[in-house]
Order: C-alpha cells, then structure tokens, then sequence
C-alpha cells in the first residue's frame, strides 16, 4: 500500500522513537521540503552489525527514502577511546588495527537497509579524518567550551563518582569528540539510540555554539526487557546480521515475551496498525508464542529473505516443539582419546574452556539418544561420537 509523504513524515517522527530534540522544529524542517542532512555514527567496536544498530539503521533509511541525505559514519578514531556510556569502568581501549579489522563488513552489511549508490546514495565517513588531525590547541579549545558539572550530571559518571570510582579524562573527552562529529560534517540531524542522547545533544550544543544553527536529536528506544535490560552478548540473545537464519530465528525465539510487540516496532517493517492488532489479540487470550513466531519469521526474512526463514520457521517447529534433530547439523571430527572440551575449542563450538565448564555446570550440554537427553555433567569428558546439544539452539554431531 503506497503512503504519502505525510504520512511518511510521520512515520519518521513517531515509530521507534523515544524523544526528538525538538519534535516540533523538525517536523517544520520536513514539512518545509528542505532537503536536510542526517548521519547516523557507529563505533566499530565489534566484527558485525547487531539488532541494536538496525533500529537506528532502519530510521535512517527512513530519512533516505524521503530524499535526505544521510551518512553513516564510522567512530574509527572515537572506537579507539571507547564510549563510557552505560559503563562503570572505563573501556577497553582498542587499536587501530582491530577497529579497522571490525568495519570490514560494515558497509556491506548496512546495505541491507542503505541505498550506497545511484540516485541520493547514503555516505560512508570515517571520524578519524578531522578527529586524527586536531592538534593540542584544537583539543583544549573544544574542551574550554564544556564545564567538569555539564560532564557529571551524565548518569554513569555521577554514579561513579558517588561510588569513588575513577573517570579518567579520556572519558570526558568523548562526548566532546562525538559533538564535534555533528560540527565537522555541519549535519541538520543526529539519529542515534536512546543510550546516547548525552552525546547527540553534547552535538547539538556545539553546533548551535560554533555553527550557529540548530541541529535536530532523534533518540531511538532500545531493545529492552521490561526489567531494562537490553539484548547484549553476554545474553546470547542479541541477533547479529551474520547470524544464519535457523540461529536468528532461535534467538528471537529466546526473547521474553515483553519484547514482543516492541520487537515488532523496532525490527520489522510490519505496519503499526498491525502491531496494535497483535496487542489485542494478546490481551483476549491468544498465545504470545504464535506472535513471536511471526516476529521471528520477519525479522529472519528482512536479512536472508521470505524462503530462509520459512525454512527457519519450520526447523525451528520440528526441532523444538516436534523433539526432532534439524537436517543441517554441524559435524567435528576427534581423535581417538581427545577431550570433548578440546574438540569443541578446537573446532570453534565453545570460545574457551571456561564457557565449556559453565555450560556444563549449568547443565547446558546433552547427548541425545533416540529421542532422551543425556545431560553431561563432567567437564573432562573424552569425545565420544554422537549428537549433542550445546545450550539452547546448538546441535553438534562428532564423528
């Protein structure tokens, strides 16, 4: 069904949002027919794009399908200080070589939602291109423009100070530094999730001090539990976008269900008349899993496409709810007298021993038997040929 412009400037200013800075300012930029530029930044701290950075993705597309222009810029200079945001030590600082070693899919991967050629094709931008040359006068110049009580009223640093934690001054610096971003590419707009509002505005500030114009703040919601905690790695639960489809669907599958209908909202193209829909039908007594199932067979076919995930769908239904042993099972080879925990390491099935000896002691890892469950409970175990399932999802078959 087409829709009007209108409409999708609507669209733009209401779903998967959590707050515009300010709502009112931008939508009489949109309606002004203005074309504006929008830049979404992500810091290249990871080797692929997750479901945390789709939701800001997807809003850009947005902006680009109305015929703005958009940049996707990469925080490879930023990535290298590490965003304190959310965190109650200081990160990991990586390298130059690693940062660069995480972007490489990047682009390629964003393209599932970015137009990067033809007519109005999205940007990609590195920071470190004005980042990198600023000398100490550039830096201590920015820094003049920031009080030490602005930089404490952000949540994490206030709690650590509370706390007699440190806040190292590289941390300070990075909101700065991703405030000038706004300023280095004279930008009408920032999207970004909810969690960096303190360093979008930190931009908007900046801009309307050093450029002397206003720039707009789309803040997105997080994909989030109802107890506020956000789908991360340590979960297991995060999709990435190299996830294969029965593992995309297997975690959406995992998800609580409160995460439902805004999974629906933040993820998928599904209309929000739609989702309201659900939202009753769930209310009058309609099991939440025949939803989830269908949010997870949308999710699967906005990245492998609708046949991968009806095929996910249905390995999902055989191998879960039918007790069945999926058809594409990964098979490892071992040597005669090698520990299991060795032949999972080796092959990449566990990423260390210590994630082999919780899984055990958590009762994680079994070896199916006809159609019973043996679970293993010794972390030493020699390698004995059969079918196992690792943790939820996995299966393994050594031979």
């Amino acid at each position: 069904m087409k829709i009007s412009k209108d409409e999708k400037i609507q669209n733009v200013l209401e779903r998967g949002v959590e707050n515009i800075f300010v709502k009112e300012t931008l939508e009489q930029k949109l309606l002004s027919g203005k074309k504006l530029k929008v830049y979404l930044g992500i810091d290249p701290t990871g080797p692929t794009l997750h479901m945390g950075h789709a939701i800001p993705l997807m809003k850009l597309k947005q902006f680009q399908d109305l015929g703005h222009e958009v940049i996707l810029l990469m925080g490879d200079f930023t990535a290298m200080i590490g965003d304190p945001t959310d965190k109650m030590a200081a990160r990991k600082q990586l390298t130059k070589k690693e940062v660069l070693g995480n972007l490489k899919k990047y682009k390629k991967q964003a393209s599932k939602f970015l137009k990067f050629t033809g007519v109005n094709k999205a940007q990609f931008k590195f920071n470190s291109k004005w980042l990198a040359k600023m000398n100490f006068e550039d830096v201590l110049n920015l820094a003049s423009r920031v009080t030490v009580d602005q930089m404490l009223k952000r949540d994490m640093f206030a709690r650590r100070n509370q706390e007699g934690k440190p806040i190292f001054i590289h941390e300070f610096m990075y909101p700065l530094m991703q405030g000038y971003d706004s300023v280095a590419m004279n930008v009408d707009v920032e999207v970004g999730g909810n969690d960096q509002t303190f360093n979008m505005l930190m931009g908007r500030e900046l801009v309307s001090e050093i450029l002397k114009k206003d720039k707009s703040v789309v803040a997105m919601k997080l994909l989030e539990d109802n107890s506020g905690k956000k789908m991360g790695k340590t979960e297991g639960n995060m999709v990435s976008f190299e996830d294969k489809p029965n593992e995309m669907f297997g975690k959406v599958m995992s998800w609580t269900d409160s995460l439902i209908l805004k999974g629906f909202e933040l993820c998928t193209d599904v209309s929000l008349e739609q989702i309201k829909d659900f939202e009753k039908q769930m209310q009058d007594g309609v099991n939440p899993k025949d939803f989830k199932m269908k949010l997870a067979e949308e999710i699967v076919k906005i990245y492998h496409g609708e046949k991968k995930a009806k095929e996910a769908q249905e390995n999902f239904v055989n191998t879960f709810q039918k007790k069945e042993i999926p058809d594409d099972i990964e098979e490892v080879k071992h040597k005669t007298g090698e520990l299991m925990v060795d032949v999972l390491f080796e092959n990449k099935i566990v990423a260390s021993k210590s994630e082999w000896r919780r899984l055990v002691d958590e009762g994680a890892v079994k070896r199916l038997i006809e159609h019973s469950e043996e679970k293993i409970t010794d972390f030493k175990i020699m390698a004995i040929p059969g079918v196992y399932k690792i943790g939820k999802r996995r299966f393994i078959k050594i031979i």
